[in-house]
């Protein structure tokens, strides 16, 4: 090791010290003839962890487009889902009016027991993360939907709900 390697090294020290979490990752080589492992190292200062919750949350609240919204709504939800006042229920519940309204509460539909007694307030952060991977946030729930992997795509079509089926 050269004079430069230490310093990178000893700073390398001084800031894993000041970290939070400390995170390693265990990487094998590629090559077969070799059994050395490699670690990726992750350090998170509590800056860099701060900031890491604060575009989380940017990305949960930045606001979608309604027309791009409803694009999606037409392509992955309209198959069971209607957002028109007094519309009929389909394989799933009519939406107008869920948005402030407890899970599992639509007049003339059957929930799962899990969708009732979860006490969820639908509103934009708890459909964002719902429409991610609706069983995952449900354990239990009737909705066979994969879910919307994409955050601008779930905006979108948050924004589009919120307008279309906001009942106040």
């Amino acid at each position: 090791c050269n004079e430069e390697e230490r310093r990178i090294r000893a700073t390398q020290e001084r800031r894993c010290r000041q970290t939070l979490p400390l995170s390693a990752l265990k990487l094998k080589a590629k090559s077969s003839s070799s059994s050395r492992h490699f670690y990726l190292l992750r350090f998170v200062t509590p800056h860099s962890f701060l900031f890491e919750q604060q575009t989380n949350q940017s990305i949960k609240m930045a606001k979608g487009n309604e027309k791009k919204g409803a694009k999606v709504f037409k392509t992955k939800c309209s198959q069971c889902h209607t957002v028109e006042v007094g519309g009929a229920h389909k394989q799933g519940p009519n939406l107008y009016g869920f948005w402030g309204r407890q899970s599992g509460q639509a007049d003339g539909y059957s929930y799962s027991s899990a969708n009732k007694k979860s006490g969820i307030m639908w509103g934009q952060d708890t459909l964002f993360d719902y429409l991610e991977n609706p069983k995952k946030y449900i354990k239990g729930t009737k909705m066979v939907f994969a879910g919307i992997k994409k955050p601008k795509e779930r905006n979108d079509l948050i924004a589009y709900l919120k307008s279309s089926c906001n009942a106040n």
